[in-house]
C-alpha cells in the first residue's frame, strides 16, 4: 500500500506531499495494522485534554504565570480524578481541610 501510495502520484502540491510524507512516515501511519494494541487514532489523548481546551477558549486564558501554574494543576486534579473515577470536589475538600489543619494533602496517586 504504501509504495502505491508513492508512485505514479498526480502532480499535484497536495498529492506530491503526501507522497513524500508517506515515504518518510508511511511505516508509522499504519503501525496499528501489525502491531496489537496500538489504536488507529489519539482519540484517547484528543478526549483527555478536551475539556482543557474548551475552558482555555471560554475564559481567553490567564494573564499571569501565577494564573497559569493554577489552571496547569487544576486541569491536572479534574483530568486525574476523571480518569480514576473519584469525585474533583471531594479531593478538592480534602486537600483544603488538610490545608487548615496542616496536615498532608491527599494524593492523586492511584490506589492499588
Amino acid at each position: 500500500m504504501l509504495g502505491r501510495g508513492t508512485r505514479d502520484v498526480p502532480t499535484t502540491r497536495a498529492c506530491l506531499n503526501l507522497a513524500k510524507r508517506l515515504e518518510s512516515h508511511g511505516e508509522s501511519y499504519f503501525r496499528f495494522l501489525t502491531t496489537p494494541g496500538i489504536e488507529p487514532t489519539n482519540n484517547l489523548a484528543e478526549q483527555a485534554i478536551r475539556f482543557v481546551v474548551i475552558d482555555r477558549r471560554i475564559t481567553q486564558g490567564t494573564r499571569s504565570q501565577r494564573g497559569d501554574r493554577w489552571c496547569e494543576r487544576i486541569w491536572t486534579v479534574m483530568a486525574t480524578c476523571g480518569q480514576q473515577g473519584r469525585s474533583v470536589f471531594a479531593y478538592l475538600e480534602s486537600a483544603v481541610t488538610a490545608w487548615f489543619h496542616g496536615a498532608e494533602s491527599p494524593t492523586l496517586l492511584p490506589s492499588e
